[in-house]
């Protein structure tokens, strides 16, 4: 799949799903779409922006970045990426209401 074949959010996250082992590498724990793709109001120039949520003794600067190259490779789009500990107090709550996580199989 590539950027332009991208339309949807769940296109998005089922590109997120398919990579999931590769994504938990990182440390992941949970991971969230939240934006304008959940919105439905992308636009072929728009961001991808994610939530993520590290596992405690993996939370690192490297495996923030190495996740944000990964997923931008995979998902062919700029992404942006934020800790869940790094929310603002005023945006923090409306991108809480509005994240979609991704539901990764055990």
């Amino acid at each position: 799949m590539t950027a332009k074949e991208i339309k949807t959010k769940e296109n998005v996250l089922e590109l997120i799903r398919s990579n999931q082992d590769k994504i938990r590498s990182y440390g992941v724990r949970k991971l969230g779409l939240f934006g304008s793709f959940v919105r439905g109001e992308q636009k072929p120039e728009s961001d991808i922006d994610l939530l993520v949520e590290f596992q405690q003794d993996k939370k690192s600067f490297d495996n923030f970045i190495q996740l944000a190259f990964f997923l931008e490779e995979i998902l062919e789009r700029r992404v942006e990426l934020i800790t869940i500990d790094a929310l603002s107090p005023y945006i923090g709550p409306h991108i809480i209401k509005e994240v979609e996580y991704v539901n990764f199989s055990s």
